[in-house]
């Protein structure tokens, strides 16, 4: 499955904190076009927050558009540094 999804990369970034490194990657995911060209239509992108290194588990949140997705990623970031609320939408993996 993964050979036929196409990742689109958004935004990465790397805290470090004192229990360890937090790693924030904002990406699209979506499915490869088909070879032979069936209904031709392009692929929907999911747009996903994925965060690791935080109390051991996971987290992502998910957007529907890229604009979303990189204001999103920037309010991710102000959570982990404590200048901003937890984003809404939260989904523990």
């Amino acid at each position: 499955m993964m050979d036929r999804t196409t990742l689109y990369p958004v935004a990465d970034d790397v805290l470090f904190a004192p229990g360890g490194r937090v790693v924030i990657r904002t990406y699209g995911v979506a499915q490869a076009h088909r070879a032979d060209g069936a209904d031709g239509a392009d692929a929907p992108v999911a747009y996903r927050t994925w965060v690791t290194g935080v109390r051991d588990q996971p987290r992502y949140w998910c957007w529907s558009h890229f604009e979303d997705a990189c204001h999103g990623h920037r309010r991710v970031v102000e959570w982990l540094t404590g200048r901003g609320p937890l984003p809404a939408a939260v989904a523990a993996a």
